[in-house]
This record gives structure tokens, sequence and C-alpha cells, in this order.
């Protein structure tokens, strides 16, 4: 979770969420922070964009074995592309409220009608997650 909140730190002008996908023995195939204002490209999530790097890392797209760290609780979008990846574990900081669908405002990666169920770990560094967004909030205004 350290290596994803220093991903959160660079995100610059985005919302500071970090991601990395660790492999099956325990390296990190790969990390990415939000894009989206970056790129101007609506799914440039750290999670996609981590998922992404680790599928080419491997050279295929199952991510069997693999866990997805990320600070802040995936989105309806983030939590699909991990089941869709095949990830055997997601873990993440802060809980969203919002948006979360890992467990808070919807549960996508529970469904049983879907062919793929990760094991979920929440909480982890959680208050330094949490930090980060917060603060990020308290200085920028969006449109």
């Amino acid at each position: 979770m350290r290596e994803a909140l220093a991903e959160a730190r660079a995100a610059g002008e985005d919302v500071p969420v970090g991601a990395v996908v660790v492999g099956p023995d325990g390296q990190i195939l790969a990390r990415a922070h939000n894009e989206r204002e970056l790129t101007g490209d609506p799914t440039a999530h750290a999670e996609v964009l981590a998922l992404r790097r680790a599928a080419a890392v491997l050279g295929e797209w199952r991510l069997t074995g693999c866990t997805l760290v990320v600070t802040l609780e995936p989105c309806t979008m983030c939590a699909g592309a991990a089941v869709l990846a095949r990830v055997d574990r997601i873990v993440y900081g802060a809980v969203d409220l919002k948006a979360g669908a890992v467990g808070s405002l919807w549960d996508v990666v529970r469904d049983r009608r879907l062919n793929h169920s990760p094991e979920v770990v929440t909480g982890v560094l959680a208050t330094e997650s949490a930090a980060l967004i917060t603060q990020f909030f308290t200085h920028h205004r969006f449109r």
C-alpha cells in the first residue's frame, strides 16, 4: 500500500489515487496514478492503468494470481475491470461512500452472477489514503 500511496502523491492535478499490481511472486508488476486530467481520458483511473500495464508486462490479459492494491475503493468501472482481469485479490485503503463498488455503495466484485470473485481486503492504511483525498479536495475545485 505504501507504493500505491507514493503513486497517489504523484497524481499532480488529478485526484490522488494510486494503484499497484503485485504478481504472484510478490513483485510489483505495474503502478499508476489517476491521469484523467493529464490525458483527458475519463477511463484513466489508476486501477485501469495499472491493470493495463500489468497485462502488458505479463503478455496476457488474465492477471490470475495477482493482487490489485489501491488507495481508494474502486468505482464500478475499476471493480469491473478487476473482475474481468481475473485478479485474485483487491486490497484498498479508504472507503468511497460516493462511488465505491467493492462493498460500500455497490459490491460488484461479490456479485454471484459474475464468473469471477476476487478476495477483498479493506482498510489498509485507510487513514493515510483518506487524508490525501481530503487534502486534495480542500485545495481544489472542479467544474
